[in-house]
């Protein structure tokens, strides 16, 4: 017999199961803080460097603060020998399932694996932070018979990561762009990936375990799947005299468009805006401003659903920097992994400090108290 009385919160929505000091968002108004900075300043006046301290640290860092944060950075680039051979081994395998791979390995190689303290949590966090650019970065390479680049130590993390891609140093606006987008996706309070890695934290689980459980949970389409799908909607489409008509079919079919919409923000999402000149500068640079014109008219044809709360999110100007930056589609999320590092890891720390054993219920509302029927008598 069914309990009515139960009332159901399907996916946890609108629950608050704990509390944060970490991500303020407040959808209706379009608000996103970090440690109670707003996302518009951080995204135009710091760097990505810079928010990772203040998210794992609390407050933004002076001179020195950032520059020992920046050696620390920078030291824990390389990977371990062994990694490498598990790379190797896998490389056929699609980048997420690599980097998730990878990740849960290298807790047998860090320094700090038995230190379970607060500081050992962030050293872990600093390392993992640039270790993960390194882990996709040499996927791609030796999956295409390519040895892995050292990374250069003359760049700043977005400017290593574009640079361990091929080899080639990046334009500076190219290298600010992918700054700027580390930054915006450097936490989100608690979407599906923080959650998963807050609820394998709360087990009493290593830090490595509840990281490879965020990327695991970041691998399904439905959470990390948006800016490369929004890439292939752009092609899709191939001219900007097009998008009107490619979105109208997509809406008369109930399919949705690429882009539009979160589970949180009813109104403007409040980092699309920081990618939104960028790509249009980075189209017009490499000569190809039809892609940005492509989003501009898809986002044309939408504004009649922005009364309804559909606005446009990060995602959709996201995959399209990736793409004129040179970067294979099947990387695009994980980018999204290499910016949400220090953001998933404050959320476990988080966890660990006040922890409690996230365990939802079930309501059942299968059948009830059966007739067990012995196995020779069952039909």
């Amino acid at each position: 017999m069914v309990n009515k009385s139960v009332k159901l919160y399907r996916g946890l929505q609108g629950v608050y199961f704990d509390r944060t000091r970490t991500t303020f968002i407040d959808g209706s108004n379009g608000i996103l803080e970090y440690r109670g900075y707003n996302i518009h300043d951080l995204a135009e006046k710091s760097t990505f460097e810079e928010v990772s301290y203040l998210l794992l640290h609390g407050d933004l860092p002076n001179r020195q603060q950032l520059d020992t944060f920046n050696d620390s950075l920078k030291e824990a680039r390389n990977l371990p020998a062994q990694i490498f051979s598990i790379i190797d081994e896998i490389k056929n395998s699609h980048p997420m399932d690599v980097l998730r791979t990878a990740v849960s390995a290298l807790a047998s190689f860090d320094e700090d694996r038995e230190n379970d303290t607060v500081e050992g949590a962030i050293k872990k966090g600093i390392r993992l932070t640039s270790q993960v650019p390194t882990i996709v970065m040499a996927h791609h390479n030796i999956r295409n018979g390519n040895p892995p680049i050292e990374p250069n130590q003359n760049l700043n993390h977005a400017g290593n990561f574009l640079y361990m891609l091929n080899g080639k140093i990046p334009s500076q606006q190219t290298i600010n762009l992918m700054d700027k987008d580390f930054i915006l996706h450097a936490d989100h309070g608690s979407n599906a990936s923080a959650f998963t890695a807050r609820v394998v934290a709360s087990t009493n689980a290593d830090l490595h375990g509840a990281i490879t459980a965020g990327i695991a949970a970041l691998s399904g389409p439905s959470h990390g799947g948006a800016a490369e799908n929004v890439m292939q909607m752009a092609k899709e489409i191939e001219s900007p005299e097009k998008a009107e008509g490619y979105v109208k079919t997509l809406l008369a079919n109930r399919e949705r468009v690429m882009g539009f919409g979160h589970r949180v923000y009813r109104s403007e999402d409040p980092r699309a805006r920081h990618l939104k000149e960028g790509v249009k500068r980075l189209s017009a640079e490499v000569g190809q401003p039809h892609w940005y014109q492509i989003l501009e008219a898809v986002q044309k044809a939408m504004s009649p659903y922005s009364r309804r709360g559909i606005h446009v999110n990060v995602d959709f100007f996201a995959g399209v920097i990736y793409y004129l930056s040179g970067i294979p589609q099947d990387l695009f999320v994980p980018i999204f992994a290499v910016g949400r590092i220090p953001g998933w890891v404050i959320q476990v720390i988080e966890q660990y400090e006040h922890n409690i054993l996230i365990r939802p219920l079930l309501h059942y509302t299968g059948e009830r108290e059966r007739t067990y029927i012995p196995l020779k008598d069952r039909v």
